[in-house]
């Protein structure tokens, strides 16, 4: 168990360092109008939900890479609220703004995937030895 949570918590490290250069990437191209390497910007989005888009992936990118490193006993609570505020922001743009019938599938994806998560971060004892947290 010791071994698949190490994983885990890798491919948590390696997906939230991809969010941060997405997020990066995605304020460059909504702030300049600049594609950075492909288009980021969902035009079936109105300019406030783009923002608030590319605000969370950044800061959930970069709170989880810095919290990693520093060790910080927050991090697992901060990417919780996090993860919520995402799922939140991903019920609007799917329900609000879905363009594709397969977004249902990609949206309860999304969603068990925070859950599982924050699941992890909470209460596996790999994560409260890293973080040194107590939940």
């Amino acid at each position: 168990m010791k071994i698949a949570s190490k994983v885990v918590m890798v491919v948590l490290l390696l997906w939230t360092m991809g969010m941060l250069v997405w997020g990066v990437a995605g304020f460059f191209e909504y702030f300049s109008g600049i594609t950075p390497f492909i288009h980021l910007q969902n035009s079936a989005y109105p300019e406030a939900v783009q923002f608030v888009h590319w605000l969370l992936i950044t800061l959930t990118g970069g709170t989880f890479v810095l919290g990693y490193f520093l060790k910080w006993k927050w991090t697992p609570l901060v990417m919780v609220m996090l993860f919520s505020n995402l799922a939140v922001l991903c019920t609007i743009q799917t329900f609000d703004f879905m363009s594709q019938q397969w977004s249902y599938t990609a949206y309860s994806s999304e969603i068990v995937l925070y859950v599982l998560l924050s699941a992890f971060l909470l209460f596996s004892s790999f994560s409260k030895s890293h973080f040194k947290h107590r939940v």
